[in-house]
């Protein structure tokens, strides 16, 4: 069976083609590409068949449908396709981030499903609709093919109140839905597990901090194979701070510059979502870039790699105190990664739980990058988030 795996955005689509084959149900990646700057001039889509070269080919592309419609021409073009013919795809994943409490799994898309992720877009304004535009846009080119939703929030479902709750009257809950959601599912669940595996333990039987950690980061707190707590909020922006997006702040600041500088709720938010964070800070957004103004001396870009660890810890710190213990710690995404200065000096504070850095094994990356004796085991594992998409949509269409 052949996978299709679709991330809409705004103005652009990323997909990944797999085939599912074997006894095992082994997954091979066929293809990869995306579609930018949809309803925009200068569109183009690049396109990459596994083992190949890329390719990046500019059309007009006036809306989701049509990206997509052209994805599917590219996926069983004679020259740059895998597929003989689309017949063979045998259903499409679509991240969607939202899910609100309505789903707590990925799911099957029928009518109804769709009906609740347009009452959830109020949730997510800024994703859910795109989301909802690369389904729709399937059901209009392939009507037959089964589609499967996959939630970024579904994983931390299982958070207990305590956890998930804001402290505001009642009815803000009960009739308005706001509460801590947490998002990254798709990431914290996979790179769990794959550490699980590597330690040789069920992740059941590990209390585990999961830090997802690239131009937008959450850290997860994991007890009993489950999420029980997670720095993401109602909204993507809470918890750490990241590339763009300012992180935790005393929820009255948006409140006074509105106030004292009238501006508006919309600027204030393209200022905590898209002009805060590293680049607040450093004036960089991009992690590398900031690494290397910390090398030449630069005074804001030290500045905000001490800011950026410190949240780090502070988090980790307190879901260790949450779970009464942590067994292990797990970097994953671009920065968690790659970075492995950071990495050390996020680590550097944990010697007081009987962590050890294995120094060798964190500059190159490798998977545990802890001593043997350490009491306290630190990961490095990649993540994966359309494989997930992809293994669920399978599971789900085969069920």
């Amino acid at each position: 069976m052949k996978i299709l795996v679709l991330n809409s955005g705004s103005s652009s689509i990323k997909y990944k083609l797999y085939e599912v084959t074997g006894e095992d149900d082994r997954f091979s990646a066929l293809a990869e590409g995306g579609a930018d700057r949809i309803g925009i001039s200068g569109a183009f889509i690049k396109h990459r068949r596994e083992g190949g070269k890329p390719v990046q080919l500019y059309m007009d592309l006036a809306n989701h449908k049509k990206a997509i419609d052209e994805i599917i021409k590219l996926l069983v073009d004679g020259d740059h396709g895998v597929l003989e013919s689309i017949e063979e795809l045998g259903g499409v994943g679509h991240r969607v981030v939202h899910g609100g409490e309505d789903f707590t799994d990925s799911v099957l898309i029928d009518e109804d499903v769709i009906k609740a992720l347009h009452v959830n877009s109020v949730l997510a304004p800024l994703h859910n609709p795109p989301n909802l535009m690369g389904i729709e846009a399937v059901t209009a080119l392939l009507p037959d093919i089964k589609q499967v939703s996959v939630f970024d929030t579904a994983l931390h479902q299982t958070m207990p109140k305590k956890a998930f709750l804001y402290a505001l009257p009642k009815e803000q809950y009960t009739t308005h839905k706001i509460r801590r959601y947490g998002f990254h599912g798709t990431s914290h669940g996979y790179v769990a597990h794959k550490a699980a595996e590597a330690l040789g333990k069920p992740l059941e039987a590990l209390k585990m901090i999961t830090c997802h950690i690239g131009n937008g980061g959450s850290i997860t707190a994991f007890e009993d194979g489950k999420s029980i707590d997670t720095s993401m909020g109602f909204t993507p922006l809470a918890g750490i701070m990241m590339g763009t997006r300012c992180g935790d702040l005393d929820p009255y600041i948006p409140l006074h510059i509105m106030e004292s500088q009238n501006l508006t709720p919309a600027e204030v938010s393209g200022m905590m979502n898209k002009s805060g964070g590293l680049l607040a800070i450093s004036g960089k957004r991009d992690v590398r870039d900031i690494m290397e103004g910390v090398r030449e001396g630069n005074k804001g870009c030290i500045d905000a790699i001490e800011m950026f660890v410190y949240r780090i810890q502070k988090y980790i710190g307190a879901y260790a105190a949450a779970m009464n213990g942590v067994d292990a710690i797990v970097f994953t995404a671009g920065v968690g990664e790659n970075e492995f200065n950071i990495r050390r000096s996020i680590l550097g504070n944990f010697g007081y739980v009987g962590l050890k850095l294995d120094e060798q094994a964190n500059s190159k990356n490798a998977t545990i990058v802890t001593t043997e004796d350490s009491k306290v085991a630190a990961l490095v594992i990649h993540t994966n988030e359309e494989l997930v998409i992809a293994i669920d949509t399978f599971n789900i269409i085969n069920s």
